[in-house]
């Protein structure tokens, strides 16, 4: 199908979520970068994966990623606390991440895959700017929070955007099924 009879079908999903997405990373690059000073593309990413035209999904996919960043967040703090300078500590604490994501959290979907990725911002955040262990742990958090904030945002302007331009119920199942 051309993009130019998609257009005229009225399917609009995809403008939605473009929207969204527009809207979200332009706060949060105002709220992270011109007034925290800080470099938002963990909150940018976070918010994109917890965006969506759909609410409902958004919800979901919201809880998904906030449980799973907990879990990778309580990891990754605990290997920067003990773990020390080890060069094991990243697969290791990745390995932990993914057992207890997989085995004891068990949420659907691939929701399991967010806390090794946040359980590596962490560390690997630390691990570059490294002065202190104490400076480990506050970039951590940092991360985390940043990560946290990008969640929110996804949800509050996809939740804004449901009710500003709701979409139809035809339109809200073909997205639920992409």
């Amino acid at each position: 199908m051309k993009l130019r009879q998609r257009f005229s079908k009225a399917d609009l999903v995809g403008v939605h979520f473009a929207l969204n997405v527009f809207i979200s990373t332009t706060l949060l690059w105002i709220i992270l970068n011109l007034y925290a000073r800080l470099n938002p593309i963990w909150a940018i990413s976070s918010m994109i994966a917890a965006s969506h035209p759909d609410v409902k999904q958004a919800v979901k996919t919201f809880w998904g990623r906030i449980t799973n960043a907990a879990v990778g967040c309580a990891v990754g703090l605990l290997f920067l606390v003990i773990g020390g300078s080890s060069d094991w500590k990243l697969p290791i604490a990745l390995a932990v991440t993914v057992l207890l994501s997989t085995y004891v959290v068990r949420m659907q979907g691939s929701w399991w895959l967010q806390a090794p990725i946040t359980a590596a911002i962490i560390i690997i955040a630390a691990d570059l700017e490294r002065d202190s262990r104490l400076t480990d742990i506050q970039l951590g958090l940092r991360r985390v929070g940043e990560v946290m904030l990008g969640c929110v945002m996804g949800l509050a302007i996809s939740w804004l955007m449901s009710k500003l331009w709701p979409l139809h119920e035809s339109k809200k199942e073909a997205v639920a099924v992409k």
